[in-house]
């Protein structure tokens, strides 16, 4: 079975996760079932220090699955242990029609970036072939790569369109 990974990156404040916010609803609304893998670069604390849950892991649990008639989610420590792979991540999840990964930029998937001008940072798409579309709130420069879209990051919909189409002709397929 083939896999749907499409990563979504820019720098930080670029509105990565607004996009991802304005996109989920509608590939909902349109039955696709959509997984999402945010990367952060800081502690993860699903619960206080004082909460059983969080009271077990520092007692020395490798796992501990929290759940509730609305969700769960399982914290797993990895004292000492390297980070797990995106792929590896990837293979905990559920199957979905698509798997958006926020962050991972330097991960071997196709990719979205998001530029924001006013940051004052230097877009990642030269430098990374696998970015296929930028959704920018600037015009598309002169000397685009060819095959490259460029879309209109204050038009969520033209995100959307690209999307759907690329998802429709397969171009995020992982195996």
């Amino acid at each position: 079975m083939s896999v749907h990974i499409l990563g979504v990156v820019g720098w930080s404040g670029s509105g990565k996760t607004t996009m991802l916010e304005i996109l989920l609803p509608q590939l909902s609304a349109l039955g696709k079932a959509v997984n999402v893998v945010k990367h952060s670069h800081h502690d993860i604390s699903l619960e206080p220090d004082r909460k059983d849950s969080a009271r077990l892991r520092n007692a020395g649990a490798a796992e501990v699955l929290l759940a509730s008639p609305y969700r769960y989610a399982v914290m797993h420590e990895l004292r000492n242990q390297p980070e797990p792979s995106l792929m590896d991540l990837l293979r905990r999840l559920t199957p979905a029609d698509l798997v958006l990964v926020e962050g991972y930029k330097w991960e071997a998937i196709a990719k979205l970036e998001i530029h924001r001008q006013a940051l004052g940072k230097p877009p990642l798409y030269p430098d990374d072939t696998l970015i296929l579309a930028v959704a920018a709130d600037s015009p598309a420069p002169e000397n685009l790569r060819e095959g490259l879209a460029w879309l209109d990051l204050n038009r969520p919909a033209m995100v959307m369109d690209w999307l759907l189409a690329s998802l429709a002709a397969n171009i995020f397929s992982n195996g």
